[in-house]
């Protein structure tokens, strides 16, 4: 017990919007934490009314960093610059390297109907930040699920104990060598997961509460948790989180809008290369 990650902070998500106009609430990137290294920002959105959604993200860049996007439940139709497309359904996840620069848009590919989910964007090293860019599109079959005693794990990034043997994710090649798991307990469960000590971690509820190192985080909450080799979720009466954790880059940080980079002569060079189509 003496290595169980504890909870340093406690962060209630706030209303926001992206885009043009999806409504959402954003913990990380936000005016209470503006990011927690190498994680720049944490948008759950989720709603059942088509106006909170309908107007989706259209085309906008993306240079120096990598979005993550998991749909919990609804369609969105991903375009990008490169010629690739696609929809995102329940359960899916695409996790995008934009690297030297790519404009993509993401729109509903429903006009009622629930639509929830979380992006998540994860910076890059200097030396990564102008890379080639790169998708792993990853469809909800792909995605293995792990059953325990009152525990369901979706295993998006890392490794995990199943009962026969570990089950690895399969977003793979990601530099900062990413843990993503989506919780799901039913009252009573209880689960443990192995973090490598020196990552940055946390656990955001986004159903139900969830005690996350025995204390209580009740929905829309973010749990930032302290260094240590393990992080315990439980739930008395029945939850759902996503523990996240990745090794931080530790490097000046230098953000406008899209664009991610470390110093702002870089964020100039990318406004640059945006607006005279050099992307």
């Amino acid at each position: 017990m003496s290595n169980l990650r504890k909870v340093n902070r406690v962060i209630h998500s706030v209303e926001a919007s992206d885009g043009a106009g999806v409504k959402l609430r954003r913990s990380i990137g936000s005016e209470l934490i503006s990011e927690l290294d190498p994680f720049l920002l944490l948008d759950n959105f989720g709603t059942e009314n088509p106006d909170d959604y309908i107007a989706g993200f259209p085309s906008h860049p993306h240079r120096g960093f990598e979005t993550v996007t998991y749909m919990i439940d609804g369609q969105m139709r991903h375009k990008d610059s490169t010629g690739a497309e696609g929809v995102l359904g329940p359960g899916s996840v695409q996790w995008m390297t934009a690297g030297r620069g790519i404009v993509h848009s993401e729109m509903p590919e429903q006009r009622e109907g629930r639509m929830s989910g979380f992006q998540l964007w994860v910076n890059l090293p200097a030396k990564n930040k102008m890379c080639t860019p790169r998708y792993q599109n990853i469809d909800p079959d792909d995605v293995p699920e792990v059953v325990l005693d009152n525990v369901t794990l979706r295993v998006l990034a890392g490794e995990v104990d199943g009962p026969d043997g570990p089950v690895m994710g399969p977003v793979t090649g990601v530099v900062t060598d990413p843990i993503y798991i989506d919780v799901s307990l039913e009252a009573g469960g209880r689960y443990r997961h192995a973090v490598p000590e020196g990552h940055t971690a946390f656990a955001y509820v986004f159903d139900g509460t969830v005690d996350v190192s025995g204390q209580e985080v009740i929905q829309h909450h973010l749990a930032i948790l302290s260094d240590g080799g393990t992080v315990e979720l439980s739930s008395e009466v029945g939850g759902r989180a996503i523990l996240v954790a990745g090794r931080p880059i530790g490097e000046p940080v230098a953000r406008y809008g899209p664009f991610v980079m470390n110093s702002f002569d870089e964020i100039q060079q990318a406004v640059r290369d945006f607006q005279t189509g050099n992307f």
